[in-house]
């Protein structure tokens, strides 16, 4: 017998997510992000540079999308795409100076939102979130 709709697995997700992430997303936009876009910056501070790619498997953002995700993050020069010499068809991404700097602003911000959503639950829940 198929699960009760409202009680299925996904919709149970995406209601966790629709709790989540609202919070986040306000931070995001205080500094003229999307939540695919902090995604793809995400994983760049903690990479150094990545393949397209790779970066498609880690954020879980289809390569297509992730095109025009990494072309607007470089139009405000916070990455930039770097052909391999011996196969240009191989082009990386990183992020720029400027990228980095940012890190330090949104952070701190992440990390709060994180701190306050991680003790709004007993540790017992958290942990079964987290594993």
């Amino acid at each position: 017998m198929m699960q009760e709709f409202e009680q299925s697995l996904p919709m149970m997700l995406y209601r966790a997510l629709d709790t989540v992430l609202p919070r986040f997303r306000r931070i995001f936009a205080e500094f003229g992000l999307t939540e695919t876009q902090w995604r793809v910056l995400r994983v760049l501070w903690e990479y150094d540079s990545v393949t397209l790619k790779e970066l498609s498997n880690i954020t879980l953002i289809p390569a297509p999308s992730l095109v025009g995700v990494v072309d607007r993050l470089a139009q405000q020069s916070l990455v930039e795409r770097l052909r391999d010499s011996s196969d240009r068809r191989q082009v990386s991404i990183r992020a720029t100076k400027r990228g980095k700097k940012l890190e330090a602003k949104v952070s701190p911000k992440v990390e709060q939102a994180y701190l306050e959503l991680k003790t709004s639950l007993a540790p017992e829940t958290w942990r079964a979130l987290m594993s």
